[in-house]
Formats: structure tokens, C-alpha cells, sequence
């Protein structure tokens, strides 16, 4: 079975690079019963991080975050993809942006157990109309 590609709104923040930050996050967003298809985060510097959220809801996800007085930027496009784990799976995908000269950004991809993997990726917004129709992304 082949992977399914699609393409998701995200929002991020910006947050201090500190212990407890995530957890004040997350938990807030839990609070409002917010479910996440996807989040990332990531240091900038030594004193900022960046938390990127893929919500499955945005309408909760933007009244949760307004609560809990999260800024947030956005939405912004990346890409989703879920699909059967095999060798290669994402190798494949890179290689068909790479023969069009699309530079994947960022991506990060885990096994999801069972068989299963995912990952997700951002590409340049001039590239998303392009990406989106070389992986058939819907």
C-alpha cells in the first residue's frame, strides 16, 4: 500500500528554550480537549524554542490556544504523510522532489508500530502546488 500524502495546516509559537514549557502547552491544550494530528518543536537559539501544531480540529485547537493566551503564526501549509513502514518509504518520496528540484526544508519521520510510519515535511511556499501534485497529495 502506498503512502498517503496530504496536505495539513499548522500553527506554531514561539516559546522561552526552558524546562516546563511544553508541559504549560500542552497541558492547556488538554485542558480544552485539543487533539493534535501532529506537533514538533525545536530549539531556535539558546533562549527561544519553536512548537509547531498540526491540529485536527482548528476551530478547539484556535480557542484553546486564544485561552491559554498562546501566539500563534499561522496557518501555514506543511505536509502529512501516513503510510505502510518499509524500507525506503521515505527515500521514495524524496527522490521524486529531488528529480524536481524541490528542497525539502524540514522533515522528521518515525516508525508508528504495527507496520506503520509517519512523517512530516515542509517544503518553500513557492513549492507547494508543485510538491503537492508530484506526491498526489490531497
Amino acid at each position: 500500500m502506498a503512502a498517503v500524502v496530504k496536505k495539513v495546516e499548522y500553527f506554531y509559537t514561539l516559546v522561552p528554550n526552558k524546562a516546563g514549557q511544553g508541559a504549560r502547552i500542552f497541558n492547556a491544550l488538554r485542558e480544552e480537549g485539543v487533539s493534535l494530528i501532529a506537533f514538533t518543536g525545536f530549539p531556535l537559539s539558546k533562549r527561544r524554542a519553536q512548537v509547531d501544531f498540526v491540529p485536527s480540529n482548528q476551530e478547539v485547537f484556535l480557542d484553546a490556544a486564544k485561552k491559554a493566551g498562546i501566539e500563534l503564526v499561522g496557518p501555514k501549509v506543511a505536509f502529512l504523510v501516513q503510510g505502510e513502514d518499509r524500507v525506503g518509504a521515505v527515500a521514495e518520496m524524496l527522490s521524486k522532489l529531488e528529480k524536481a528540484h524541490i528542497n525539502v526544508t524540514a522533515i522528521q519521520a518515525v516508525a508508528a508500530g504495527a507496520g506503520r510510519f509517519g512523517a512530516i515535511f515542509w517544503v518553500r511556499p513557492r513549492n507547494i502546488g508543485k510538491a503537492a501534485q508530484i506526491l498526489n497529495a490531497s
